[in-house]
């Protein structure tokens, strides 16, 4: 039975990441940057500043930020799944395909490689390389669970492919240029490493029609490769924890998660068409402003001292990995 009073400890909290948001919301009608990078910075900049409002453990709001920051983030990717149609992969093409494929895994083990090169804290490294091997933000939040990473590292993470995805929007299409990239390979080169879908879009159309095209068809079909790798890591958690001899209780079980299986469901949805357009929509911008409160709430929870020790590394390697990604995809154009 629903009991209000249950839910009443996470008002103030719940509140609090919302005004975050809010606020973040309205600064980037003003600046050209991912809104959930500006949210996750707004978040610690005031959680800091208010450390022990938001952290102590007496604390009022702290039960609320973790509630907005866990809960309400895998609600959110649930209902992502309405943004992804399978029928894309259609459309891509085996040599695309294999291009996507390709620079998704390099991505990914580079990402890991590199944080072992730097010596940069392993769970870190694979968000960083997940992040920008699929679809940013995204995938982080839907990975960082499984991967069991700290609010911390999935802060610094998100900012940072954010990061190289702004950067990315201007540099893309210039190296796409100095390249001599047709319009089509333009498309592809920024649809494969651009890591937001407003990213790779804003990129693409900034070359022309056809390259915006080609690169927004490019960058769902990398979002639809989400799906297989959560199912990838689900095994990896499970062989881990045999390995290590680890006992696992019925409760403490390592399976599907049920928002994945959720993300499943409005993908088929959207595959087959089953709802109108309008409530699809609908869905999506619902799913977006949590994914914004989520955002707010993992900020609010990050101390700038934690960050300091690793925020360094970590920008040499998302620096690093950006430069290795889009000097693979390229080569994979020319040679495919």
């Amino acid at each position: 039975m629903f009991q209000i009073s249950k839910y009443k400890k996470y008002t103030k909290g719940l509140l609090a990441s919302i005004v975050v948001a809010g606020i973040a919301i309205f600064i980037t009608k003003f600046i050209s940057f991912s809104t959930a990078t500006i949210a996750i910075i707004l978040g610690m900049i005031i959680g800091n500043i208010f450390y022990n409002t938001f952290n102590a453990e007496d604390s009022e709001f702290k039960s609320g930020v973790k509630f907005a920051e866990k809960d309400l983030l895998m609600f959110a990717i649930a209902l992502m799944g309405i943004n992804l149609n399978f029928t894309m992969l259609a459309n891509l093409g085996f040599q695309t395909l294999l291009i996507i494929v390709l620079g998704m895994i390099f991505t990914i083990f580079m990402g890991v490689f590199l944080g072992k090169l730097f010596k940069l804290n392993p769970k870190l490294s694979l968000m960083i390389g997940i992040g920008n091997a699929v679809c940013g933000s995204s995938a982080i939040a839907a990975t960082s669970g499984i991967a069991k990473v700290k609010s911390n590292d999935i802060g610094i993470s998100i900012a940072l492919v954010n990061l190289m995805g702004t950067v990315g929007i201007f540099l893309v299409p210039a190296l796409a240029h100095f390249l001599g990239f047709s319009d089509i390979q333009a498309g592809v080169l920024t649809g494969n490493t651009l890591q937001a879908v407003g990213q790779a879009v804003a990129a693409g159309f900034s070359i022309s029609d056809e390259a915006g095209n080609y690169a927004t068809v490019v960058k769902m079909g990398r979002v639809l490769l989400l799906v297989p790798l959560v199912l990838i890591l689900i095994y990896i958690a499970k062989k881990e924890s045999h390995k290590s001899g680890e006992e696992i209780s019925q409760k403490g079980k390592i399976g599907v998660p049920s928002f994945i299986l959720w993300f499943m469901f409005f993908s088929v949805i959207a595959s087959f068409e089953l709802l109108p357009k309008e409530l699809e929509t609908l869905i999506s911008s619902v799913s977006h402003y949590i994914t914004l409160i989520a955002m707010s709430a993992i900020g609010l929870m990050i101390h700038f001292g934690t960050i300091m020790k690793t925020a360094g590394t970590a920008f040499k390697v998302s620096s690093l990995l950006f430069a290795l990604q889009l000097m693979l995809s390229a080569f994979l154009i020319n040679m495919l």
